[in-house]
């Protein structure tokens, strides 16, 4: 299944005003790299948000939200968001901004830009 092309454009648009934003196909979705790193990706009625794990588990308690498996193996740290939850720019900034929040943590801290 295809990503929301929709939500692909609304996250352009969020996204617009920072440096080092890139596009890449992954995961059967559309990924927002953020000086070379993954903050967002967007696919069938959600987007994935990188955030800090310490935080993971007070979001995945909010509707919507769930923590991404994939292979079986659950990825703390890494969220899907529903499409249903973003309805509002607001909503869309709030978990854009727990992403980018961390990318900056990530970046500054030079943490590598994936778990092994």
């Amino acid at each position: 299944m295809a990503y929301s092309e929709l939500l692909a454009q609304r996250l352009r648009q969020v996204l617009a005003h920072l440096p080092g934003v890139a596009e890449k196909k992954m995961f059967g979705g559309l990924a927002f790299m953020i000086h070379g790193k993954m903050c967002l990706t967007v696919g069938p009625g959600r987007i994935m948000c990188r955030i800090d794990p310490g935080i993971h588990d007070t979001l995945i308690a909010r509707a919507g939200c769930s923590t991404v498996i994939m292979k079986g193996r659950m990825y703390r740290g890494y969220i899907h968001v529903s499409e249903d939850q973003l309805q509002t720019a607001t909503a869309l900034a709030y978990w854009t901004g727990l992403a980018l929040d961390y990318n900056r943590e990530v970046a500054k801290a030079g943490k590598p830009g994936r778990r092994r």
